[in-house]
């Protein structure tokens, strides 16, 4: 498969393969792959990915998402910045929708400058986790990676590359891997 880097392809493809993903999810959870399975399978996949795909010339995430800020992080940036948090978040920050936290009040992000976040060291923990793709538990974070492959590049790939290897699959491979414990 041709790793595809390009936000703006990403965005169409993914865009034109909705119905497809969320069939995908639905066949992962009708076919219970063990977690570990999945998670095994998602984490090959990603170092594949990630080495072909440098986030800096991307920097789609700040250009698009709004990570969720809370009381911890406005405390390391406003540290960091030197200036109150009152001033940050009136200048920064708008109350999250239905949350108790806080996103930036634009996009793309506010401190993203030539595509590099100007406050890295001290970024929202939000922005640190993302693409959330490696993480365990796959499956319970199907809806925000389907979400996130119009969004990054390697959300997108790692995705496709596991349709690819698990529709792929026969049924009785499909089989095998419901009674095997230990992926």
């Amino acid at each position: 498969m041709k790793i595809e880097t390009d936000p703006g392809i990403i965005k169409d493809l993914a865009q034109e393969k909705e119905g497809e993903n969320w069939g995908f999810r639905s066949f992962i959870k009708s076919v219970e792959i063990p977690d570990n399975r999945l998670d095994k399978s998602i984490q090959r996949f990603f170092k594949q990915v990630s080495k072909k795909i440098d986030c800096r010339k991307c920097a789609n995430c700040c250009k698009e998402r709004r990570p969720v800020i809370d009381k911890e992080d406005v405390t390391n940036i406003t540290r960091e910045l030197k200036v109150t948090a009152a001033k940050f978040k009136k200048e920064y920050l708008k109350k999250q929708d239905n949350g108790d936290g806080f996103i930036f009040n634009r996009s793309p992000c506010p401190f993203l400058k030539d595509n590099i976040c100007s406050i890295h060291n001290f970024r929202p923990r939000d922005c640190a986790s993302y693409p959330d793709i490696y993480k365990s538990g796959f499956e319970t974070r199907l809806i925000s990676v389907i979400h996130n492959c119009s969004i990054c590049p390697i959300v997108y790939n790692v995705f496709e590359l596991l349709k690819e290897e698990i529709w792929g699959m026969e049924d009785t491979e499909l089989d095998e891997i419901e009674d095997y414990d230990d992926w």
